[in-house]
Formats: C-alpha cells, sequence, structure tokens
C-alpha cells in the first residue's frame, strides 16, 4: 500500500484529512479563495474569543510589530470584565471546543514554539467537558461490537469521565462464571469531522506563518501541527491505544513498582476501548493517600525511576503522566491509564540523551557540544567552541548549588533555549521527552519538594549508561556493526547483479536513446494533440485581436485623413511637401 502525502502540508493519508486524488496518484489540497475565507472567517471567531477572554492583555507589545500593536490595543477594548487573573488562554480553549483544546494540551508539551511561560498556562488544561447522552453511547457500543449490548456486557453504567475525544464508563462482564469490572472508553458521535475543520484551519496559519517569518520555519510549525493531527488520528482509532497499553504491559511485565491494566480485546473496536477496571487511589487524591498512610516521598520516587526507566530502557514511554492519569492499586504499584499519547526513543536518540546527560553531570561541556553537533541537531557551520561556551553557561550555575535544587527538567529548558540561538531544529521526540519529565518530576515534587532528582534518577540512568555506553555496550555496538556488514556482503552478489542491469540499461540509452512504452506514446500524444488544440486556438484568439486592433486603427486613420483632406481643399492649412502628401491626396 503506497502511502500518499499531502504537498502542501505534509499531513499523511488519514481519515481527518481527505483530498482529491488526481490521476497520477499525487495528493494536492484543494485552497482557492473560497477555503481561504472560510479559514479566515473561522479563525476571526477565534480572535474575538481570545481577545474576550483577554489572551491578548499577557501579550508584550514590544515583541510585536507597530500594526499589531494597534490591533492588541484595540482588542483589549472588548476583554471581558473581571477576567484580569489566571489560564486565560486555557479558558479560550476551552470556549473554543474539543480541537482547540487538544491543541493547547498539545502545546503545552511544546515550550521551544510558545514560551515556557505559556506552557506553564496550558499545563493546566483540564481535558473535562460534559459528556454526551447514555442512550447515544449505548448505541454506538452496540453498533461498534455488532451485536446488543446486553450480549457484551452484564452492566453499563452511567459515564464516570469526559473528555473532548471520548468519554468512560464503567461496566461489568461475565468472564468464568464471575462478574468483572471494566472500563469502557467511547468516541464522541462525528468528532472526526470536528477536528477535520479545525485542523485545517491550524494548517492555513502554520502555513502562512512558514512562508513569511523564517522563525516560524526554524519551529515547523507545518511539523507541529502535523505532529498534532497524526496524534489526533491515532486517538481516534482506540485500537491503537489498546495496541499501546499491551505494549507498554510486555514491557514492563517484570516491574515490581509498575504495570497496565489488561486490554479486552475482544470487546475493542476502533469507536470503543474495553480495559481492567483500575482499582485505587489517584495521584492527585492526595488527602486519601495521606489516609491510606502512603510513603509519600517513596511514591514520588516511584514515579520518577518508572518514567526514566520506560524511555531509557524501552524507548517507549507514557508521555501524559499527569496525576490524574495514575493511579496507586493495593499492592503498591503505579497503575497508568489513557495511552492516547506515548513518546517513542530510537537506540540512538536515547544514546545521545545518555551521553548530555553524562556530559553535564562530568562538567565535559565540550562533549556535550560534540554530540549536538554529531547528531545533526545544530547545524555545522556553527562553531562547536561557541556552541561549547554556552553549554557551560548552563551547566555550570548547577555545579553551584545543592542537589535538591537541580531541576532535570529545567535543565532541558535552558538547553532548547540555547540551542535555539544555534539555529537547531525543532526535534519532537526529544522536546516530548523534556515536556514529560517536566510534568513527572512536577508530580514526584508534589510529594517531596526537597527531592533530590539526581539521586533518585542515578540508579536508573547509572544502569543504563553503563550497559549501553559501558564495555558491554561498545561491544554489542560493534557486533551490531558487524552484523550489519555481514549482512551487506551477503548481499553483495545482488548488489553486483543490480549494478550490472542498470550499467546495461544506461548503454543501451546511450546507443538507442529512451525507449517508451506504446501505452507511454500514446499518453504522450494524446497531451500534445491537447497542447497543440491549446495553442492553435490561442494563436486564433491572438491573431483575432490583431486583426480588430488593425481594423480599428484603419478607420480612424480614414476618418483622420478625410477631415484633414477638407481642411486642405479650403485653403486653411498649406500641406508641406512630403512623400504623403501624395497618400493625403488619394
Amino acid at each position: 500500500m503506497h502511502e500518499r502525502v499531502d504537498l502542501v502540508s505534509g499531513c499523511q493519508s488519514s481519515p481527518l484529512f481527505p483530498a482529491r486524488v488526481f490521476g497520477n496518484g499525487t495528493r494536492v489540497e484543494q485552497t482557492n479563495v473560497i477555503s481561504s475565507l472560510t479559514h479566515i472567517m473561522r479563525l476571526t471567531r477565534a480572535a474575538f474569543v481570545f481577545a474576550r477572554e483577554g489572551v491578548f492583555g499577557v501579550v508584550d507589545p514590544a515583541l510585536v510589530p507597530p500594526p499589531a500593536q494597534l490591533l492588541l490595543r484595540l482588542a483589549r477594548l472588548i476583554e471581558r470584565p473581571g477576567e484580569k487573573q489566571g489560564p486565560t488562554l486555557s479558558r479560550a480553549l476551552i470556549r473554543l471546543g474539543p480541537a482547540y483544546l487538544k491543541l493547547g494540551q498539545f502545546l503545552a508539551t511544546r515550550p521551544d514554539v510558545v514560551g515556557v511561560t505559556l506552557a506553564r498556562d496550558l499545563e493546566n488544561l483540564q481535558d473535562r467537558l460534559p459528556p454526551f447522552a447514555q442512550r447515544e453511547a449505548e448505541a454506538a457500543v452496540s453498533a461498534s461490537l455488532g451485536c446488543a449490548l446486553e450480549q457484551a456486557f452484564v452492566s453499563f453504567g452511567p459515564a464516570v469521565a469526559a473528555a473532548s475525544m471520548a468519554q468512560v464508563h464503567r461496566g461489568e462482564v461475565l468472564r468464568d462464571g464471575s462478574r468483572h469490572p471494566v472500563a469502557v472508553k467511547v468516541l464522541r458521535p462525528d468528532v472526526a469531522v470536528r477536528f477535520r475543520r479545525d485542523l485545517s484551519d491550524f494548517f492555513f496559519v502554520a502555513r502562512k506563518a512558514e512562508a513569511w517569518s523564517a522563525e516560524a520555519r526554524r519551529l515547523r510549525l507545518v511539523e507541529v501541527i502535523n505532529t498534532l493531527a497524526r496524534s489526533v488520528t491515532m486517538e481516534m482509532d482506540l485500537r491503537l491505544e489498546a495496541a499501546a497499553a499491551s505494549e507498554m504491559a510486555e514491557n514492563t511485565r517484570d516491574d515490581a513498582d509498575f504495570r497496565v491494566p489488561e486490554v479486552d480485546w475482544n470487546r475493542t473496536t476502533h469507536n470503543v476501548l474495553t480495559m481492567e477496571w483500575v482499582e485505587g487511589i489517584a495521584l492527585n487524591d492526595h488527602a486519601s493517600l495521606r489516609q491510606a498512610g502512603v510513603d509519600l516521598p517513596e511514591l514520588g520516587r516511584k514515579v520518577i525511576q518508572s518514567f526514566l526507566r520506560h524511555a531509557l530502557r524501552d524507548g517507549f514511554f507514557h508521555a501524559d503522566m499527569h496525576p490524574g492519569n495514575l493511579f496507586l492499586d493495593p499492592a503498591g504499584r503505579l497503575v497508568a491509564v489513557d495511552f492516547g499519547i506515548m513518546g517513542r526513543l530510537l537506540q540512538h536518540e536515547r544514546r545521545i540523551l545518555a551521553e548530555i546527560l553524562l556530559g553535564f553531570i562530568t562538567r565535559n561541556y565540550r562533549r556535550v557540544a560534540e554530540v549536538h553537533f554529531e547528531a545533526g541537531y545544530v547545524p555545522a557551520q556553527h562553531s562547536i567552541e561557541n556552541f561549547a561556551q554556552a553549554i557551560r553557561a548552563i551547566g555550570e550555575p548547577i555545579h553551584n548549588r545543592t542537589a535538591e535544587e537541580i531541576s532535570m527538567a529545567r535543565l532541558l529548558t535552558l538547553l532548547l533555549e540555547v540551542t535555539g540561538l544555534f539555529d537547531m531544529r525543532t526535534r519532537p521526540e526529544l522536546i516530548l521527552l523534556q515536556k514529560t519529565m517536566v510534568v513527572v518530576e512536577g508530580v514526584a515534587r508534589g510529594f517531596d519538594p526537597r527531592l533530590d532528582m539526581w539521586k533518585v534518577s542515578d540508579p536508573v540512568v547509572r544502569q543504563w549508561i553503563e550497559r549501553n555506553l559501558g564495555p558491554i555496550g561498545r561491544v554489542e555496538g560493534a557486533l551490531g556493526g558487524a552484523g550489519e556488514i555481514a549482512r551487506v556482503v551477503m548481499d553483495l552478489p545482488g548488489i553486483a547483479r543490480r549494478a550490472v542491469t542498470v550499467l546495461e540499461q544506461l548503454e543501451t540509452m546511450t546507443r538507442e536513446g529512451v525507449r517508451l512504452s506504446p501505452e507511454s506514446l500514446a499518453s504522450m500524444g494524446r497531451d500534445r494533440v491537447r497542447a497543440d488544440r491549446i495553442t492553435q486556438v490561442a494563436l486564433w484568439i491572438i491573431a483575432a485581436t490583431l486583426l480588430a486592433i488593425l481594423l480599428t486603427n484603419l478607420w480612424l486613420h480614414c476618418n483622420q485623413k478625410c477631415e484633414i483632406a477638407a481642411i486642405i481643399d479650403c485653403g486653411v492649412i498649406s500641406w508641406p511637401a512630403s512623400p504623403f502628401a501624395g497618400l493625403m491626396k488619394a
């Protein structure tokens, strides 16, 4: 199956972004004046909501050009009275609907795009909306499972949580003669249509921004919206979320401090996800945790080490680990839910991350800079020495503070700010890791404000570094490289045959010219006939236009000649002797 990519937005083919497909199979987004006006009208409404909620009041006028400063002052005139405090952008995004709410949550993971302050504002954005009707949910589950609701579930209760894309119901299933509680996640009706409309507006803004701004091109705003679109597309297929949960369950099956609810694949489809019901205390319920006698500092340690273990050891981590998605079960294990947003790090990326952290710990700033250049994160035209100097400005203050005052998340945030000065292109995988680390660190320090991040992280990070950057890791890397070389050597006969075939074809083309199939010749002939027909029509139009101009000039010339001849005959003007005199007399 061939993947078709939108040439304008770069968005991969998905149900959210249908596009017209032309005869050659190329997918082209339809942009015209009418669609642009539609985008502008919807965006104008969004701007009005932003202004009404006071969003533009937090923008520094000095950072925008003079014409925009006037618009900012006008926007302040329609602010809602009494709404000067609090997360203004979060309120506006909630008012604008699910797609904007999801955009805000996504941008909270991108402080490189919106800034650290705004990202912290968006961290408080809660994806909570009123649930849709119970009968609609029951009808959707029945239609999706292809059977009556009573056949699939012994009981199906009302919604216990509702978000922008789906809502969760508590149900019960009959298994081995006993009733087992389950969580049933159901997509909202027609959610894809609403997201497709609003995401098209986001693409419109991102393309215009990249066309006008070099900074927007560096931040790759179109790619940012593309990432959001891919994430939303995956979240709208609950089978993919179930697969993510299943993969993480396999990765963590031997972990003593962490587990994943079991997926009920028999009751999971595109629009419905059924999982084991989690019995435990949510990590945002501090009062219940204290009442249960939970060791909160130890719980913070579990959160940090579990996240780092998933990111470094597995390369697959839960990227939405806020306290509402984490529970503590009766056995003292962390249980995660909602696997719609996941992050991946390849082995190469994990190695880069580990070397960067190790370089900061050992104060080897030159090596940190070299890693960035070796990975291609910083363009080669920049100076490694200057970049190492900028890295030193981040690292040295760390060594003048106590361990409990050092934030790994803050370190990565400062690193992103510095790399922006050296034209480092956005790395979505590292940004998502950094943002998740900010959230995880905040959760852990909520349980223990004096948490020593480096001490807690040291066992996991040191184990990974020793395993992968130490002698064993180097030997395995060499063996892996040898394996690649062996595969290439084994494939050398095939490579040689293909090379000979290509050379023979080039020789034939050089000697006899390019040969085209009858179908290609027929297609070219039809195209040539069509082009010749268009050319002939254009030539006839040009000839007719020139003929009309010539006749008009002759008519004007004859009228002028008659008038001049009449004046000469009356003796008013004495026409000088010239070669044109005979023509005027004729």
